[in-house]
Order: structure tokens, then sequence, then C-alpha cells
């Protein structure tokens, strides 16, 4: 399941009924992290319109898709601190060859990353590789999970601040949140591209 609309994510959850759905909630967030095409952006935002449209408490809300978005991150920082330790990577003769370049990418991400964490969850599609980098580059767990729940919370509450003012008009929710996922890609491709440049710059000079 890679598409749906929230109408139907609406739907579907008010069938579960509030404590089904809110496990729903729950596990979707979840899933984003592990599967990014999972639409988990548009069952959460189904989620907000409810806490207020369909009579649901904010608060539990709140604390499925936090909680969840948590859990999420927690497996992607464990699988990049357990399965793509330098001694894995090292089995692999293509990755053993740019150790040297991997390293020198973790190295600046010890420093940055912390900023991607925490705008992690105002990304859709590459959030769960911040987590993954950040359990390789050795970022502390708890300091990882603080960053995560800040990043979740300002993106759950911006949402049902959203399912607040603008309540059952689905078709505006829709157009809203469609822009602002374009206007991200398009950010992260100019920023893709500027980092390419910048690194054929970069071999250009080294070269004799």
């Amino acid at each position: 399941m890679t598409e749906i609309s929230l109408e139907s994510a609406i739907q579907f959850l008010v069938s579960q009924g509030q404590w089904w759905a809110l496990a729903v909630l729950f596990a979707s967030s979840i899933l984003e992290y592990v599967f990014p095409p999972f639409p988990g952006d548009t069952v959460t935002l189904a989620g907000a319109v409810l806490a207020y449209v369909g009579g649901w408490h904010p608060l539990y809300v709140l604390l499925a898709l936090t909680l969840g978005s948590l859990a999420g991150s927690a497996l992607d920082f464990w699988f990049g601190l357990k399965a793509l330790t330098p001694e894995r990577l090292a089995r692999s003769p293509r990755l053993a060859a740019r150790s040297a370049s991997i390293d020198r990418v973790l190295a600046a991400y010890r420093r940055f990353g912390p900023a991607f964490l925490l705008l992690n969850r105002f990304m859709p599609g590459v959030r769960a590789l911040f987590f993954v980098a950040a359990g390789m580059a050795g970022i502390p767990l708890r300091a990882v999970l603080l960053y995560s729940a800040a990043s979740s919370l300002a993106w759950n509450m911006m949402l049902m601040a959203a399912g607040f003012l603008i309540g059952d008009n689905i078709p505006l929710l829709e157009s809203l949140f469609s822009t602002w996922s374009s206007a991200l890609w398009l950010l992260l491709a100019a920023a893709a591209l500027w980092l390419l440049a910048r690194h054929l710059r970069r071999r250009r000079s080294n070269d004799p």
C-alpha cells in the first residue's frame, strides 16, 4: 500500500473504533520508518482530523503518533548500530574500498546529524535514513530519541492544528499536504544537486 486517499484513511479509522484506530495510528507511525513507501503521513493526518471532527481525545492521538514515531526511529537506529557495523561493512569489497569516504561522511554526520534528526519528521521518504546513519555514527540513543520526540511532537501538533482549523474540508487538507510534500521534495532535490556540484568541484581541484 503506497497510496491512499485522506478520505479512505479517515473512513478506515472510523470503522475500527477509537481504541483500535489508535493502535493503527501507532503501528502506521512505526511502519513508515521501516517501510518508507507506506503512506504514514496520510494516516497521521487522518488521525489529526478525527481528533477534532470525530470527537477523539487529542492527547490520545498525539501519544499514539509520537510513541509510534519513537519506536520506528529506534528500530532504524538499532539497524544502523548493529547491522551496519564497520566489521560488517568491511566484508563487502565494494564498501571496504570506500571506507575512508564512509568515515568522512559519518564524521560529518556526528557534527550535523542532530539538525537532520530534528527535521526528520518534516522530510517524507528519507527520514529513516537519518536514524540509520545516527546508529552508524554512534550518536547516543538518548539524544536520538530526544530529537525524534521533539520532531514528532512538532509535526503531529502542526497536523492536529490543521485538522482543527480546517475541519472536515478534506480536499483543502489534501491540497495543502500535497503542496507541502512537493515543496519538500524540490528542496531535497536542490540540496542533493548542490552537494553533488560541490563534490565534483572538490574532485577537480584535487586532480593534478
